[in-house]
């Protein structure tokens, strides 16, 4: 999946957008559990700024950030 770019998205929000989560209390618990990654990384901070590039891997699913 692709998201497009906005200024200050952060990852939580991103996995709302994106559908893979429903709520930002699941975001936050999945993502200080440690099953979220950026860019290859294991990412524990829900409010990470993502930025063109940045590449979110979860449950075997993916979001790329594109212009």
């Amino acid at each position: 999946m692709k998201i497009k770019y906005k200024e200050n998205i952060t990852l939580g929000m991103t996995l709302k957008i994106s559908g893979f989560i429903q709520t930002g209390g699941e975001a936050k618990t999945r993502i200080q559990q440690g099953e979220v990654r950026l860019n290859g990384e294991v990412e524990t901070q829900r409010g990470k700024k993502l930025t063109i590039g940045d590449y979110i891997e979860f449950n075997e699913d993916y979001i790329e950030i594109i212009k």
